[in-house]
């Protein structure tokens, strides 16, 4: 996503809680005359040090953001009976309250110009819970219904929030998934992945770049009637409308 907006003349802000990746990241993005490219150093397990680290950024930095993408990491894999209290407050912590920490950071300067994208990358999960990943289901459920409601809210300012929802995408948490599953059910991982596969109409997996692109276009001007709406880019395979 940092990529493709850097290739379209977005300035890029990364957040994230490793600096030396951070670093790297940063680096790596393509800039023009007149981009530059920062990034924040914070844990999303701690909401409280988002918010002062974000504020710090924008006092040096005023002007602000036209465009927020809320991606945090799914909660680990598991069946819900067996997850914990803590393990619901740690992902609602990370997901829903840092994403409202983020929001009003930036909303703000969005306002001021009458111009905002919001946008948060779920699962499709908020349409069809996915089996064994309890936590998940639950937390990206409460992120599109907070979302909804913001949306709401914030649609005659000029600034639109949507959500787009990932299928089975070649991640490194797709590929963890997959072998969680094959040490589960003692199958080969070739057999996972096939058994994968023919729950997916287009008969593959999603590559990031396909992800990016559904981004940059809610990121767009062009996208400016469409606010409030779930966005599955998933290669059809989630069972309902």
């Amino acid at each position: 996503m940092a990529e493709l907006l850097a290739h379209m003349g977005a300035s890029i802000t990364l957040l994230a809680r490793n600096e030396d990746s951070l670093r790297q990241a940063v680096a790596s993005l393509p800039a023009s005359a007149g981009q530059t490219h920062d990034y924040i150093v914070a844990d999303f397990a701690d909401a409280s040090v988002v918010a002062t680290q974000v504020q710090a950024y924008l006092e040096v930095h005023p002007a602000g953001f036209d465009i927020l993408i809320n991606n945090t990491g799914g909660p680990a894999a598991g069946p819900i009976l067996a997850a914990s209290a803590e393990a619901f407050r740690a992902a609602f912590e990370q997901h829903v309250v840092c994403n409202q920490v983020l929001v009003q950071a930036v909303v703000p300067a969005m306002q001021a110009r009458k111009y905002g994208r919001i946008i948060n990358i779920i699962s499709t999960s908020v349409k069809q819970p996915l089996p064994n990943l309890g936590v998940s289901n639950t937390i990206r459920a409460a992120v599109a219904n907070w979302a909804k409601t913001l949306a709401n809210e914030v649609a005659a300012l000029g600034i639109t929030v949507n959500n787009v929802l990932p299928g089975a995408t070649v991640t490194q948490r797709h590929t963890s998934l997959i072998h969680q599953r094959a040490t589960q059910t003692g199958q080969a991982l070739e057999a996972v992945e096939h058994n994968l596969l023919q729950l997916i109409p287009v008969h593959r997996f999603g590559q990031p770049e396909e992800i990016a692109a559904a981004v940059a276009f809610l990121a767009s001007p062009t996208a400016s009637y469409i606010t409030g709406i779930n966005i599955p880019v998933d290669g059809g395979r989630t069972g309902n409308l």
